[in-house]
């Protein structure tokens, strides 16, 4: 029996060092296609005026955070290294911040999209630098509320021996309470609430007047809804992302080898793949940043080129 539980451990260390090294294999790949990006939009003066690609930057600056972290946070899990809890407080707030950003700022660029198609007289109005610049400190503003109310509990429940101490970093170590757990749910589940709304009320308004439009509005209006489709896919990955630690807590009270199963699932799904979303919206399906991002490829391939 002893060597069969022997051999079960060594058939999944063999199993889980694969799943690791694909991780690093896509978090390498993603993490390269964003810095690209980012690139891009700050050799390109129009974006940087321009509100859809402005917050485009920040989910891809979120994104790309976001998995470093979560990635760097695996390695040490995998081998079993300790971090002195401090730097494992700081890690979790930015995680936690990183978190709700990405959606956050999705569903603004889907309002975004709502007030071009539906009120294109006060786009130009609406969308300004300034305005985008104050959307963008709200967004970071209602992030942080999730991530402060836990690390408030946690802060008035803690001794202060604990943040020297060496452990795995892990987010569920904040968690004291059982109550405690339920309010961060209740937080989770009226953000994903509120965001739902504001999808779906934005869709049925593009789809309303993308059924009205004709000729090129028709198309653009249609390419427009296609945007907002994608994004509503994005987004809700990133919205399920919020009940996984719940998933993955009860799962792990039945068995600890199908909770590091789905806890890897979750990531790959709900972590890497909404995060590989954003550079296929804006980074291939939008004209302009497109034409932007071939400009610089060309350039970077072929030095020769004297037009670059």
């Amino acid at each position: 029996m002893a060597s069969n539980n022997s051999l079960v451990e060594q058939s999944y260390s063999r199993g889980i060092n694969y799943k690791v090294i694909l991780v690093q294999v896509l978090v390498c790949v993603f993490i390269f296609i964003n810095l690209f990006l980012i690139t891009t939009f700050f050799l390109k003066d129009y974006f940087h005026t321009t509100m859809r690609y402005i917050l485009f930057i920040v989910t891809l600056f979120s994104d790309s955070l976001f998995l470093i972290l979560t990635d760097m946070l695996l390695i040490l899990s995998y081998f079993g290294f300790t971090v002195q809890m401090w730097l494992c407080f700081l890690i979790y707030i930015v995680l936690s911040l990183c978190t709700f950003v990405t959606p956050l700022t999705l569903t603004a660029m889907v309002l975004e999209r709502y007030v071009a198609i539906c009120m294109p007289m006060r786009h130009a109005e609406l969308c300004t630098t300034r305005s985008t610049f104050h959307l963008i400190l709200t967004i970071h503003c209602v992030s942080a509320i999730p991530c402060v109310v836990v690390i408030s509990i946690f802060s008035a429940s803690s001794t202060l021996a604990f943040y020297t101490s060496r452990r795995i970093c892990s987010v569920e170590m904040f968690i004291l309470h059982k109550w405690q757990g339920h309010l961060r749910s209740a937080i989770s589940q009226f953000y994903f609430l509120m965001m739902c709304i504001i999808i779906v009320f934005s869709y049925v308004k593009i789809m309303k007047v993308a059924k009205a439009a004709s000729g090129e509005n028709k198309k653009s209006t249609w390419k427009g809804l296609r945007t907002v489709i994608l994004h509503s896919f994005q987004l809700t990955l990133c919205l399920i992302q919020l009940w996984c630690p719940f998933i993955e807590a009860a799962v792990l009270q039945i068995d600890y080898m199908l909770f590091i199963n789905v806890r890897y699932f979750n990531y790959i799904t709900f972590i890497l793949a909404p995060r590989c979303l954003s550079p296929l919206i804006y980074g291939l399906r939008d004209d302009l940043f497109f034409q932007a991002v071939r400009y610089y490829a060309l350039c970077g391939l072929y030095k020769k080129q004297q037009s670059c």
